[in-house]
């Protein structure tokens, strides 16, 4: 459908597929693996009451339930504890919504199903696979109340559908220290600490250090996954819901993109930009690469620094123009699938998936052991990949461009040669270039996808309607 020089794209999308798998990474980011014997039965849950179904069925391309020899995971022990257990189907993730869909028609529901940012929501929501979770969660409960503003961007008719146990960072820059200091530049934490982390000081700093590169030495200023975070950290996404239309609309001509897509065109453009899969951090750092953008299983467990290692960690830099810190982050979340009647199994679990990623003790013998498989690290790394991201420094943005169509939003289903659906293709498009190695211009890509957007949001909107017709006014 779209053009474009077949480098190594490809590989990132399909890396990033599947919000909940990492490459080489876990499967599951919303687990915590605190050990079991930490794991102690709590009153701030209720059990299953008794008569209650208390097993749950999980459609999923990743188990609950560890393999075996592997250590059990926290939430499931204290699900356990509170009378719950866990039944775990198989699909697989290229075609696990289309299972969902025949178990939804044949009224064979599985009880749960894992959120993923590409489809979920609002396109699965609207086509009916999924009910609101507002009778299992309250979201004024001290529980729940750290993920209500987030929650209520997953809204319709004022009902939710998602409910955040976790927030993950899809993707921190990390660097090696030594690096920045035997270059004379500025330590990246540092200017982040002093709120002076932005894109200006980024571009400079690696402007600075590719320049400085001797005889044949090639340098680079990134690599990895940013483009899309750089986009939304002015604010807005290329898709965005109109409260006063009631309906999703493009924001293609949004003049913050303007000012974006001229910073990751000249990264690309004066050869700051490394473009080929690389799959940890200390191979960047061979190839002379001053900052590796990735989430951070890439700098941790098999890939975690060895000794004598000195990184750092810090976000992907904010926009100087903007009004406040913005992010995207992973959200670790379980979808109640539409017709499942498990409500009191469906409450617990959610509370125990919860609490495990809330309450401190949890929190705090997960992070013991993380330094324990990865010793290199230092605190500031850890509150950077972390903490950091969902704290209240940052404002959490939700993208509904990835959710809308299977064309604008489901990289599964494209056809192009770097396997990207035109939201994610966007994104990054002007760093990329078509077969005779001409750099795409924004101006070019808002006049090639314009149509396509207007199109794939008419009929989506449509349908949209048509739902909330039913049940009244959506986002009220």
């Amino acid at each position: 459908m779209f053009k474009a020089k077949k480098i190594a794209a490809g590989a990132f999308a399909l890396c990033f597929a599947a919000a909940a798998v990492g490459c080489g990474g876990s499967k599951d980011d919303s687990s915590s693996h605190v050990d079991q014997v930490k794991i102690e039965d709590t009153d701030k849950i209720e059990a299953i009451p008794d008569g209650a179904d208390n097993e749950l069925e999980w459609l999923s391309y990743f188990d609950i339930n560890p393999t075996k020899g592997a250590e059990k995971r926290a939430d499931l022990t204290l699900f356990e504890k509170k009378g719950g257990k866990i039944k775990y189907t198989n699909t697989t993730s290229m075609t696990k919504y289309d299972t969902l869909a025949n178990r939804v028609l044949a009224n064979d529901v599985p009880d749960m199903f894992w959120y993923e940012q590409k489809m979920t929501f609002p396109n699965y929501c609207v086509k009916g696979m999924f009910q609101p979770v507002d009778d299992i969660v309250d979201f004024d409960s001290d529980l729940w109340a750290d993920v209500k503003d987030t929650a209520d961007q997953f809204t319709l008719k004022g009902e939710h559908y998602v409910a955040p146990v976790k927030y993950v960072a899809n993707s921190v820059l990390t660097y090696d220290k030594d690096v920045i200091e035997a270059c004379a530049l500025d330590d990246p934490y540092e200017l982040y600490m002093n709120d002076e982390w932005n894109w200006d000081t980024w571009y400079d700093m690696m402007d600075e250090y590719v320049k400085g590169a001797e005889g044949d030495e090639q340098r680079y200023g990134v690599n990895g996954w940013f483009a899309p975070f750089i986009f939304q950290s002015t604010g807005h996404t290329l898709i965005e819901y109109d409260a006063d239309k009631d309906e999703y609309v493009s924001n293609i001509t949004d003049p913050n993109f303007d000012r974006a897509t001229d910073l990751l065109y000249n990264i690309s453009k004066n050869g700051m930009y490394y473009g080929d899969w690389v799959g940890q951090a200390s191979d960047c750092f061979k190839k002379n690469i001053l900052f590796f953008a990735m989430g951070p299983w890439a700098a941790s467990d098999t890939h975690t620094p060895r000794d004598g290692s000195n990184w750092g960690i810090v976000p992907i830099p904010s926009d100087p123009n903007a009004d406040a810190k913005y992010t995207s982050v992973e959200i670790n979340a379980y979808m109640w699938v539409k017709g499942s009647t498990k409500k009191e199994a469906m409450k617990t679990w959610m509370e125990c998936a919860k609490l495990v990623n809330t309450d401190p003790t949890y929190i705090e013998a997960d992070k013991e052991k993380f330094f324990v498989n990865n010793p290199n690290w230092t605190e500031e790394m850890y509150q950077m990949a972390y903490s950091e991201l969902s704290s209240s420094n940052w404002v959490q943005l939700i993208d509904p461009g990835y959710g809308i169509s299977t064309t604008l939003s489901n990289d599964d289903a494209a056809a192009n040669d770097t396997k990207e659906a035109v939201v994610a293709y966007m994104y990054s498009s002007v760093m990329k270039t078509d077969d005779d190695g001409a750099q795409y211009t924004w101006t070019q890509l808002r006049e090639t996808y314009s149509g396509t957007i207007d199109s794939e949001l008419k009929t989506f909107n449509e349908e949209y309607k048509k739902f909330i017709g039913k049940i009244g006014r959506a986002h009220v």
